[in-house]
């Protein structure tokens, strides 16, 4: 698939290196020479220096020829001109564009974003999609994400192994074979794990393969059944109650609208440092709590009642001074949850003492990827450092799966099947599993797979 990439910050640099790590035509446009030439050491594409708004400059990146552009530059109008121009001179068939604006994103507008008037596909607001992703976290305490699939009736949930988990030294046979017990006489609890990050590597493990303290597992469970699979893992961690956000942002001021149009037993208060910004959402929001300050001033803190407070969201444009707001909120003994754009602050959330991390870059790629592979694609979620992706999809009748077992199915050595929706029925597969027209699968598959799995369910087809 040939992609022109409108953008090359860090937002386009990640799309560029997860595409072409799957072997599409990649080439990135930006104004920036500097941006241009970083790139240009670190990937194998073709660049160009120039606005993506001139038809000129998206004619000499091949956007006679390109399946999708993806325009994600900081600029709203740059991003929609982009789309608009991919239409309407180069017939362009996916146009996706990253829009910041408030006022663009407003739902009085939607109407604006069609063939007739605004041509665009997809619209991609990162930091709604951000303050979705914390909001999630928040219903799961002790879980570094959450993510819904199966229309909420299936979640994702990464969750770290620590010295207190009871399933330290366990195999995965052993666990599953627990999760099938019926604890309490409660319903079967479904759920399976199909990854694991040890240290900076993901692997698929096999039934043999043992737990270990520190390890991050990727484990798909009923929605209803979150709370008893975190526990299993010795994940007991009380409901959030109240929370402080650093940043009234435009992340922390839509996580706050989200907490109070669904989640309103949540007491939330958010430090704004900006006078004019902080007035602005204490007029939009009913029942938060809105402080002027700085985030690392002690006395507002304590004015916010931190002692109180069961997590601090650092939520800044600035990756060190979230950084710091954690240490300080570890000083106040409490909990914290950090906005980092530097994938290398994620890697040492551990060494510097951070609770938890959310990476803008890793939940824009996820929205993206979904509209990148062909076919009958509900949602795809990328896993670890671009190493896999946990994919839903339905099988059709040009599947190569269809009407074969598990067994007999020659699936790649880096794709494990999680759970199969049957009509109305949700199972955990075994190697006897059928697999019929019309399942819906999840399956986590190792990035170097991606094409053979696409092969196997004819997720894409030729444009």
């Amino acid at each position: 698939m040939k992609v022109i990439i409108c953008g090359a910050g860090k937002v386009g640099s990640n799309i560029a290196k997860h595409l072409i790590s799957q072997k599409n035509d990649v080439t990135v446009i930006d104004q920036s020479f500097e941006l241009i030439n970083d790139l240009r050491e670190k990937l194998d594409l073709k660049t160009i220096i120039g606005s993506a708004s001139n038809p000129s400059v998206l004619k000499k990146a091949g956007a006679d020829e390109a399946d999708m552009i993806i325009a994600v530059t900081l600029q709203d109008e740059i991003n929609m001109v982009a789309c608009q121009m991919a239409h309407t001179f180069f017939k362009i068939p996916r146009k996706i564009a990253r829009l910041r604006s408030e006022d663009f994103l407003n739902p009085i507008w939607r109407d604006l974003y069609n063939a007739d008037n605004m041509p665009i596909d997809l619209i991609i607001s990162p930091e709604l999609e951000v303050a979705k992703s914390i909001e999630r976290q928040l219903k799961a305490p002790g879980a570094y994400d959450v993510v819904p699939f199966l229309n909420d009736e299936i979640e994702l949930l990464s969750l770290p192994i620590t010295d207190t988990c009871p399933l330290i030294d366990t195999s995965l046979k052993s666990i599953h074979e627990l999760f099938q017990e019926n604890v309490n006489k409660e319903k079967d609890l479904r759920a399976s794990i199909l990854g694991i990050t040890r240290g900076d590597s993901l692997f698929i493990p096999k039934k043999q393969d043992l737990l270990q303290s520190g390890d991050l597992i990727y484990i798909l469970t009923d929605k209803d059944h979150v709370k008893r699979t975190m526990n299993a893992f010795g994940l007991n961690e009380k409901p959030i109650k109240k929370i402080i956000i650093i940043g009234g942002g435009n992340i922390g001021f839509n996580l706050a609208k989200d907490l109070e149009l669904n989640h309103s037993e949540i007491s939330v208060c958010i430090i704004e440092n900006n006078v004019n910004r902080a007035k602005y959402i204490a007029d939009q929001l009913n029942n938060t709590l809105i402080l002027n300050g700085d985030g690392l001033d002690q006395n507002i803190l304590d004015e916010a009642n931190i002692k109180d407070s069961n997590m601090v969201l650092a939520l800044t444009n600035d990756d060190e001074t979230n950084i710091i707001i954690s240490a300080v909120a570890k000083k106040n003994n409490c909990e914290s949850l950090i906005l980092v754009n530097n994938s290398e602050y994620n890697r040492l959330k551990d060494v510097l003492g951070i609770s938890k991390v959310v990476d803008p870059r890793k939940i824009t790629v996820s929205k993206i990827l979904k509209h990148i592979h062909k076919g009958r694609i509900e949602s795809v979620y990328s896993v670890g450092n671009n190493q896999a992706e946990l994919i839903h999809a339905q099988v059709l009748k040009t599947s190569k799966l269809l009407n074969k077992n598990i067994k007999n199915a020659d699936l790649p050595a880096g794709m494990r099947i999680g759970l199969i929706k049957k009509s109305d029925n949700i199972i955990i597969p075994d190697k006897n599993t059928l697999i019929e027209e019309n399942d819906e699968v999840l399956f986590l598959c190792m990035t170097d797979d991606i094409k053979l799995s696409e092969e196997l369910f004819k997720i894409r087809d030729a444009y």
